[in-house]
């Protein structure tokens, strides 16, 4: 009976792990949209100034949203236009400049512009800001450990150059330990950092597919004890 009862479990075990990634992909995408909903819905504040732009142009305070909405879209997309072409890095130069005056918006606006970028960089082998490195622990053929370089500019502690990392934490890796490791134990990672990102989500399960595979003669699986 026991026996009976532990295969049942296991195939009830075996049928939730296999909709799990749905059931949180669909639960993800339901408090995405709820959250977007409170901030641009048609009750929000930003929702407000929308329909404020299409009862310029209609009496109809849901087709006003509409419009305005629509309106927003059309000027995001402009704005991508622009900073796409030639002038990109005028218009970057120009905004950062702004932002940079005010005390402290300047610092986030710096910080987030910065992260923000890192995710522009795809297969880069250069160190730069917010980069994802790797951190050999004890130097090369000790632990590693794909991290993200939070300055390409060394510091000095103790005496020796040392680079601060930000060592993310799975499976969301949007925060994590700030570490100054000795400068020699950091080496460039030939991904970006959406790779990164997905490695650190997917626990390393799709680390196969963005980091070369070694191979080596098959020596079976690993089973954890029981």
């Amino acid at each position: 009976m026991a026996r009976f009862l532990s295969n049942q479990l296991r195939v009830l075990l075996a049928g939730l792990l296999a909709i799990l990634p749905l059931i949180l992909t669909i639960g993800g995408t339901v408090w995405v949209g709820t959250l977007l909903f409170q901030w641009a819905g048609p009750g929000s504040a930003f929702g407000n100034i929308m329909a404020g732009i299409g009862l310029a142009f209609v009496p109809s305070p849901t087709a006003a949203y509409l419009i305005g909405f629509l309106v927003i879209l059309l000027c995001l997309y402009v704005f991508g236009l622009v900073v796409s072409s030639q002038v990109k890095s005028g218009v970057v130069a120009f905004i950062g400049r702004i932002m940079e005056r005010a005390p402290l918006i300047g610092a986030v606006y710096g910080l987030l512009s910065r992260f923000l970028g890192a995710f522009g960089k795809q297969g880069s082998t250069d160190i730069n800001a917010m980069a994802p490195v790797w951190c050999f622990f004890g130097g090369k053929g000790g632990v590693a450990v794909l991290a993200l370089l939070s300055a390409p500019e060394a510091v000095v502690v103790g005496g020796q150059p040392y680079l601060a990392v930000l060592v993310p934490t799975a499976p969301v890796p949007f925060g994590g330990g700030l570490l100054f490791v000795p400068a020699q134990w950091v080496t460039p990672a030939a991904i970006g950092a959406e790779a990164l990102t997905s490695i650190y989500v997917s626990m390393g399960m799709t680390a196969p597919q963005f980091l070369e595979p070694h191979a080596a003669p098959d020596t079976g699986q690993i089973h954890a004890k029981t």
